[in-house]
């Protein structure tokens, strides 16, 4: 075999690796959507927010396991998305409380933002591309270029909500930013959004969660005169 045939043999492998990665991504995002779904309604009919609610029992009964547990679906979700973003940062206040789940929520984002530049810097580009569109990617890839444009994105990104700050801490791995760079900047913009979105959220779910029964008979009883 030719090199010209051995090369385009590697890049059509390596393009059919990428796309197969990301159909897989769909997948179980999807998949966890559902799941999250289940849960949501399963949590509201066990009374969760009962003071002797029985998803509260389960969780009692699980001890240090239950904290332990969380901190291993957070990094994967970090990682390797497989539920909707933001939901498990909205979820631990509700299970944890304020502090402890703040603290098991930004923990775990920590250790999974610090495995993808990693990942990202070990593996490159191809690695990368796995987990997001080529459009996507070549989007927040251009920025690389920009030099210390980039750390303004990174920062914003942690700083605000909206952005694939997750994909971005892959994207900051195949720049020649380092480890110490990367952490300062994650230290100094990230715990607060991370801490006023998860206690925010927490509070809507809760507070319709709480209402459900009220907001349905009242959509119920406004029926008739919508008809």
């Amino acid at each position: 075999m030719i090199r010209g045939e051995r090369v385009e043999l590697e890049n059509t492998a390596t393009h059919q690796g990428i796309a197969l990665n990301r159909r897989i991504v769909q997948l179980l995002t999807a998949a966890g959507t559902v799941a999250t779904l289940i849960l949501g309604i399963w949590i509201y009919r066990t009374g969760f927010f009962e003071a002797e609610g029985s998803f509260k029992a389960l969780l009692d009964g699980m001890g240090i396991y239950a904290p332990i547990l969380f901190l291993l679906i957070q990094i994967i979700q970090v990682v390797y998305p497989i539920i909707p973003g933001g939901v498990t940062v909205v979820v631990a206040p509700m299970v944890f409380g304020p502090f402890w789940g703040f603290t098991y929520s930004f923990i775990g984002v920590l250790i999974g933002s610090i495995i993808n530049f990693i990942l990202a810097r070990k593996y490159g580009k191809t690695f990368v591309r796995a987990f997001v569109s080529e459009e996507t990617y070549r989007k927040y890839y251009d920025w690389l270029i920009k030099g210390k444009r980039f750390e303004w994105l990174l920062a914003s990104a942690f700083a605000l909500p909206g952005f694939p700050d997750d994909f971005l801490c892959m994207v900051a791995g195949l720049t020649e930013m380092s480890m110490k760079r990367f952490m300062t900047i994650f230290l100094v913009f990230k715990p607060i959004t991370l801490y006023f979105y998860g206690i925010g959220g927490a509070s809507i779910v809760t507070w319709v969660f709480l209402n459900m029964p009220t907001l349905i008979k009242g959509w119920l009883a406004i029926q008739p005169v919508l008809q």
